[in-house]
């Protein structure tokens, strides 16, 4: 049985902030923004837009492509890490503004920036189990990178959600069978249930991720050995592979893990590494335009470079093999294999994100700083930023949504 994934949507907020304009505000040199981040521009949630809000967008965007209907979805799965309740999930939210039908299964998941990755895996396994019957999946990653306002890591904030189709039979991703996983207890990035905005040990963070890049590729191999994933054991991983996307908290990240797969491959197979800068080029850079001029969405970040991909050349790549990596702090990782589908083209050509990229506004700082202080309590969106709904007002604890129309 194929299994993956078969459509992609992908919602932003209406609103960015250039990245130069805020290194001037706070006195930082911006080429350690533009070069040691690798970050133009990030993208900014208003007051009436939270995480729910921008997954029903996604997933509006999603069904408005007029491939997937409501109607057919048994599982609806929502990643986020920063969820609007601790009790009641973000799902059920989706699952009434999206007309989802009363017979599908439906919860909230969190482990950082790796839920929307655990999301695809479990919407897999469970149709690969039978259990869907012959219906499909809807994973949702969302999420509102938050920090405070001239913190050490405010230039890493962003937003945005990205949804996804698994199903059978994919027409955009066919996943490979085989992935390998790292787990380990670590403080690098948490955020206390008092807390709005995550603490984070910056420098920590990244050596874990590194870490358990190694450790995920070690058991991907250790599961590949002796059954045929797609590629020849014997040569460097990257050799394989015509694309490789990594979880971009910022885009320079995506750079330094590339550089210590290509490492320790080479020590595996006792070759010399590949030109780094070279494979860089080809194999990764291309594919963060998005995380450039977005920032950080955390659980939607891995897929955002898809859609990124997808958008940009699916169709250079149909028939070829990409890998992907994906990253949560706390934490868990895992790397996986996919190939892009014969035909992708004619799904991907449906996404728009270049699009929705050009339509937004640009704030100043003053407005930027106003919206962080607001947060998400509510409002009436100007029309032109409306979107398929939006968060209306929080009362009695109880948030508000307000639903318009799917996207044209």
């Amino acid at each position: 049985m194929t299994v993956g994934i078969d459509q992609i949507g992908v919602y932003l907020p209406r609103y960015a902030l250039p990245l130069e304009a805020l290194a001037a505000a706070r006195g930082v040199p911006v080429e350690k923004i533009h070069v040691g981040l690798g970050a133009y521009q990030m993208a900014i949630a208003p007051p009436w837009e939270d995480a729910v809000s921008l997954a029903a967008n996604a997933a509006a965007r999603l069904f408005a492509q007029g491939q997937a209907h409501p109607g057919e979805i048994g599982l609806l799965l929502v990643a986020t890490e920063t969820a609007v309740d601790h009790a009641k999930p973000a799902s059920i939210f989706l699952h009434e503004l999206l007309g989802i039908p009363s017979n599908c299964r439906t919860f909230e998941l969190k482990h950082a920036c790796y839920a929307g990755t655990a999301g695809v895996m479990i919407a897999a396994d469970w149709i690969r189990s039978g259990a869907a019957r012959g219906r499909k999946a809807l994973v949702v990653a969302t999420d509102i990178a938050r920090y405070p306002l001239q913190s050490s890591a405010e230039f890493t904030q962003g937003a945005g959600a990205v949804s996804l189709i698994v199903s059978e039979r994919p027409r955009l991703l066919a996943l490979d069978p085989l992935s390998g996983v790292f787990a380990r207890n670590v403080y690098d990035f948490w955020r206390p249930l008092d807390r709005r905005e995550a603490l984070v040990d910056g420098k920590f963070s990244v050596d874990c991720y590194l870490d358990a890049l190694d450790g995920a590729v070690a058991d991907y191999r250790a599961a590949a050995n002796g059954r045929h994933n797609g590629e020849d054991s014997s040569q460097p991983l990257p050799a394989g592979l015509a694309a490789l996307l990594y979880h971009t908290p910022f885009p320079k990240m995506a750079y330094k893990a590339h550089r210590r797969l290509l490492e320790s491959e080479g020590r595996r197979t006792g070759e010399t590494p590949a030109d780094a800068e070279e494979s860089y080029a080809v194999q990764v850079e291309p594919w963060l335009g998005a995380a450039r001029g977005v920032g950080n969405t955390y659980t939607a970040s891995l897929y955002l470079c898809l859609a990124w991909l997808a958008d940009q050349a699916a169709s250079r790549f149909e028939g070829k093999r990409i890998g992907l990596f994906s990253y949560g702090s706390g934490c868990c990782a895992e790397f996986f294999t996919g190939g892009i589908v014969p035909g992708a083209a004619a799904v991907a050509g449906r996404i728009g994100l270049a699009a929705l990229l050009q339509a937004r506004r640009e704030l100043s700082v003053e407005e930027y700083e106003t919206f962080a202080r607001d947060g998400a309590h509510g409002g009436t969106p100007p029309g032109e930023d409306a979107g398929f709904c939006h968060l209306a007002a929080v009362r009695d604890d109880k948030r508000i949504y307000e639903r318009g129309r799917y996207f044209g």
